[in-house]
């Protein structure tokens, strides 16, 4: 992966300013590339530091603290702004080229560093060279507006009105200020310390209780929500891979997964979480060209049990026949591997044996610990999976994504979600209108939609109904990004579907490009991605309204295009007739508008092929 500069020019202003220069050195103000977004810092005699921050001239938030705590009046010293005119090539993303273009400004005290970067799409500051447990870190927002929070495997918190906050809230926080306003608080590049954590301290103020968070603090801004989405601005903070890394082996893509099929039974044929049932899958995969088997928990034994040898125990020579086996047909196996497994036995003797069997992935279980140790844990494992050439996927309660993609690209995914089989109880529609504008802002998720049987009868782990139409549960696995869309069902139901299948077959990774071409948090999404073969793909999902939307096609390059469009039935309803569909082709280009109902959590899905030239 290579950076290439455009440009980079230094403008240095200020040396070391005493207490007679203090009006004089207030207030310092930065604007991003293209002028629509302001931050603005002021610093009292107390030596309390504030900073404003206006987008499209107006205010978002208004005399925010910000720096560490620290002993003592800082020192103002000086002042440094630079311009910084990039690219980033990663090696998967939701785009090929990303523009990493910014101002960034540096106040230098006596006591710490405050170093601010503004962006087209948002803006960072980060702390240097303090010696601080906390922070002062403070949001005061402009307005009383509606924010969205992470909730954990619930769904998430919101609409509620900043003033109605109580207590803490978990990041990312997602804010319509206006009807082209919005904004995301995030974090990103936590090198060490506490996940970020906001605690509402009066009203429309959000304060930073985390302990020793070496991280940037991160503002997100779009004129729709969908600009928070389609955003790699939080990746842009992380560093880049060590010099010399090579992570050409990185191959992202579509899998499928053992966990939900087990006790699906079609044909006579009953699936398990054993061999004769994945070299059924490995067949399907490579049929449909996917990139991978996922094995989940238990093959090496219980997995909560500390005897459970995770590279002695269970089924390991099943395992490593399905691994042989996989290789055969240009598949990779991931290795599920539970917390208490990967701290009873040597870690790095453990993935060094998955590497050597051939593996291609582990799925990291249920971590234990305060979420400092967990974040440090997180970053051990990742680092190890790479040196053993092995992507990873965290779940079970994770650190949220901080943009680590860009710094490790294998690892391509977490379950900073309700995974959608995982609870009825929460997981309606609605909850994956909203997740998609929260959840997904922090990163890649593993979701694991792309059901095909509804209702799941028989199933060991979850027989309940899933809660989308068929459609709409193919169009989630385009919307939600991922470096590993992991699908859940058996290869009949598949077959069954044969353009669900083919829709969902033709997302070839990595991604071209991706846009959000519309939608409204906790209501629905419509998204396109550019397949690394070219072609176009649309999914659009809804909450439990029907709607009809309508999809411009300007996303396309010039060209005919073949459409595959897949749509709800007439009578389809998520709670009702969850199967029902339309299938209808046509020649399209960039000018065509395409008018499409959804039914009531229901969706629609769109492959857009280059028509042949005769």
């Amino acid at each position: 992966m290579k950076l290439f500069f455009v440009g980079l020019c230094m403008l240095i202003a200020g040396t070391a300013f005493g207490q007679s220069t203090h009006a004089k050195s207030w207030p310092v103000t930065v604007q991003s590339p293209d002028k629509h977004l302001q931050l603005q810092f002021k610093m009292n005699p107390s030596g309390e530091i504030y900073y404003d921050f206006q987008a499209d001239g107006k205010a978002m938030l208004q005399s925010s603290r910000i720096g560490p705590e620290v002993k003592g009046i800082p020192v103002f010293k000086s002042k440094q702004i630079r311009s910084v005119k990039s690219v980033w090539n990663p090696v998967w993303a939701k785009r090929s080229v990303v523009p990493d273009v910014y101002q960034e400004l540096t106040l230098v005290f006596d006591l710490f560093t405050i170093k601010a970067r503004l962006y087209n799409d948002g803006i960072a500051f980060r702390y240097e060279h303090a010696n601080a447990e906390k922070e002062m870190t403070t949001f005061n927002f402009a307005g009383n507006f509606s924010a969205w929070y992470y909730n954990g495997e619930n769904h998430n918190i919101g609409p509620e009105k900043l003033q109605d906050a109580d207590g803490e809230r978990l990041p990312v926080m997602t804010i319509k200020a206006g009807e082209k306003a919005f904004m995301a608080v995030h974090e990103a590049a936590l090198e060490s310390g506490e996940p970020l954590r906001l605690k509402a301290q009066k009203s429309l103020v959000f304060g930073v209780p985390s302990h020793r968070g070496k991280a940037w603090r991160v503002i997100l801004y779009g004129r729709t929500p969908g600009d928070l989405v389609d955003t790699h601005l939080i990746e842009l903070l992380n560093p880049a891979p060590a010099a010399g890394s090579d992570f050409s082996w990185v191959k992202p893509g579509v899998a499928v997964w053992d966990w939900r099929i087990n006790g699906a039974v079609v044909d006579g044929f009953k699936y398990e979480m054993s061999l004769p049932s994945w070299k059924r899958m490995v067949d399907f995969a490579a049929e449909n060209k996917m990139k991978a088997l996922v094995l989940d928990a238990d093959w090496y034994g219980p997995e909560f049990s500390k005897d459970s040898d995770p590279m002695k125990g269970g089924k390991v020579d099943q395992v490593r026949q399905i691994i042989a086996y996989g290789k055969e047909k240009g598949l990779k196996v991931w290795l599920y591997l539970n917390d208490v497994g990967g701290k009873k036995f040597p870690l790095e003797a453990t993935l060094k044996q998955y590497g050597e069997w051939g593996a291609g992935g582990v799925k990291y279980g249920f971590m234990n610990g305060s979420p400092e140790e967990k974040n440090l844990h997180t970053q051990l494992v990742t680092r190890l999976c790479a040196e053993n050439h092995l992507l990873v996927d965290f779940h079970d309660g994770p650190v949220h994504p901080y943009g680590q993609m860009r710094t490790w690209p294998n690892a391509v995914t977490r379950e900073y979600d309700q995974a959608q089989s995982d609870g009825h109880k929460v997981f309606q529609p609605k909850t994956f209108a909203t997740a998609v504008f929260v959840n997904m802002v922090a990163g890649p998720l593993d979701m694991n939609n792309g059901a095909m049987d509804m209702v799941q009868k028989g199933r060991v782990d979850n027989s309940q109904p899933v809660p989308a139409t068929v459609t709409a549960e193919a169009a989630r696995t385009l919307i939600v990004f991922s470096g590993a869309t992991i699908i859940p069902d058996i290869p009949e139901y598949y077959n069954k579907y044969p353009e669900h299948l083919k829709f969902i077959s033709a997302q070839k990774m990595p991604w071209k490009e991706s846009k959000t071409l519309s939608g409204e948090i906790g209501e629905y999404i419509l998204m396109a991605r550019k397949s690394a073969e070219g072609n176009w793909l649309i999914g659009a999902a809804g909450n439990e309204n029907a709607r009809t939307i309508r999809i411009p096609l300007n996303v396309l390059d010039k060209g005919t295009y073949e459409a595959l469009i897949i749509k709800d039935g007439k009578d389809a309803d998520f709670r009702t007739n969850k199967e029902s569909y339309t299938t209808e082709k046509r020649i399209v280009n960039k000018s065509t508008i395409l008018e499409v109902k959804l039914a009531a959590g229901g969706g629609a899905c769109i492959l857009l092929q280059k028509s042949k030239v005769l």
